[in-house]
């Protein structure tokens, strides 16, 4: 990154902008197919089928909410040097704990959830190869030999090769049923449908558009790419545009083929990826096999970005994590430091942005022992049925995460933890506190629906 530092007139290393160019677009592209997964496009379906494309304008209030979020995830590392998981440890070391409680609960019933996904459309393309559960752990497994063996930008590329996939089989089909353009437009106009809980449906609606955890990972994909200083905040702020308008160009298609060809014949589809496989024999009967057999190929595109993504991403959060912790107990508290938050001084130690960019943490043993966690102890779950408990908290837990990253980043970014040219404007302000209300609202949903009855 020479050429990005310079000096100023005072002798302070700076950072020459780069200027934004479309050749560097990368970790925007691995955020949009990690963030869209197979579950997302069976959301947006289900929206279309039962309310047209009165919600349209949801999912794009969805994209620019989650434009937000990841800009300010970028802008944290690339200002700061920093990892988010530094800002987080700054914070208090209750952000730890949630990091650590939600990730091995989290990864364990999502490993489950993602290998099932990629194997659903394998087994619908050949059905008499072998039971679902063998197709499931043949993709956790070449997940887990995919990323072990390769560093960030092969694992770039063959993501770019997969959103590509993705792209032509979403916009083949949103062509193919061919969408009333009169209605899509009026379906921009911010109108709730006159139905029970229509409220709900749509917040639901505008948060399920791309990414969880996968908004956090965005900072770290971005030093990986080798980004990471404000050089290059032009060219992220590009590339996360990139992202999400392309997640924008999925989930819009998907709501169009939901209201072409699910709305109008008044068919209902199941929630969950098989709502998938029963949409691929609609197609087969209106279409072809040939349209149904290319659906799958784009199914599978969906679900295997999401596993290799997050198999990625958050090993790379959990590797930052667990150096960040061993750092901390060599160095010990600091003088009447006590148990309190780390101050914005303690930040000031060599950059992690940098060791993230080197790609050390890609081959180090807490990555790689996440990569076992995401892939191994989920397969038991595959064969015995997911457990109820566990369930529930992952739905606890995974509601929860949102809300957190929104008002950490808030924090982060209106202190002095991040220099003053960087901190938030009114508008990031704004865009992060409309996220955190809506995702606490989504949360405390998901909260109450929970049978907490049958938990204890």
């Amino acid at each position: 990154m020479s050429e990005t530092t310079g000096k100023s007139a005072s002798g302070e290393v700076t950072s020459r902008p780069r200027k934004s160019s479309w050749k560097y677009i990368g970790p925007g592209i691995v955020v949009a197919a990690t963030g869209v997964g197979a579950g997302d496009l069976v959301a947006t379906l289900i929206a279309g089928s039962n309310f047209g494309y009165t919600l349209l304008w949801a999912a794009v209030v969805g994209c620019l909410v989650k434009i937000s979020l990841a800009e300010a995830a970028g802008r944290w590392h690339l200002s700061t040097g920093r990892t988010l998981f530094d800002g987080w440890a700054s914070l208090g070391r209750w952000t730890s704990w949630f990091f650590v409680v939600y990730v091995v609960i989290w990864g364990f019933v999502y490993g489950a959830a993602a290998m099932s996904s990629s194997g659903l459309p394998l087994q619908a393309l050949f059905p008499d190869v072998m039971d679902l559960k063998w197709w499931a752990i043949l993709t956790g497994l070449v997940g887990l030999v995919f990323v072990w063996f390769n560093k960030y930008a092969v694992f770039e590329k063959v993501m770019t090769v997969l959103v590509g996939v993705m792209f032509v089989v979403t916009v083949y089909l949103a062509v193919r049923v061919t969408p009333n353009l009169g209605d899509a437009f009026a379906g921009l106009l911010p109108v709730l449908p006159d139905e029970k809980d229509s409220v709900l449906n749509t917040l639901g609606l505008i948060g399920g558009v791309g990414g969880t955890i996968t908004l956090a990972a965005y900072g770290y994909w971005v030093n990986a790419k080798g980004w990471t200083n404000t050089g290059w905040m032009k060219v992220m702020r590009l590339d996360n545009r990139v992202a999400y308008i392309t997640t924008g160009i999925f989930v819009v298609a998907m709501l169009f083929v939901g209201a072409e060809l699910l709305h109008s014949a008044n068919v209902a589809i199941a929630s969950g990826d098989k709502g998938l496989v029963q949409l691929s024999d609609i197609l087969e009967d209106e279409y072809g096999t040939a349209t149904a057999k290319f659906f799958l190929i784009g199914f599978f595109a969906t679900s295997f970005t999401s596993l290799i993504g997050v198999w990625h991403g958050v090993s790379l959060m959990f590797a930052d994590f667990v150096e960040r912790f061993r750092k901390d107990r060599a160095a010990g508290p600091a003088p009447g430091a006590g148990t309190s938050a780390a101050s914005p001084a303690s930040l000031a130690s060599p950059a992690s942005g940098e060791e993230v960019a080197s790609g050390a943490r890609e081959k180090s043993w807490p990555f790689r022992a996440y990569l076992l966690w995401l892939t191994f102890p989920p397969m038991v779950l595959l064969f015995e049925g997911q457990p109820f408990r566990l369930i529930i908290l992952y739905g606890v837990l995974g509601a929860a995460f949102l809300p957190f990253l929104a008002l950490t980043l808030m924090w982060l970014l209106n202190s002095a933890r991040t220099p003053a040219e960087w901190r938030n404007g009114m508008l990031s302000n704004a865009m992060l506190a409309v996220a955190g209300l809506l995702f606490l609202v989504l949360c405390v949903k998901q909260i109450w629906d929970q049978p907490w009855s049958e938990f204890f």
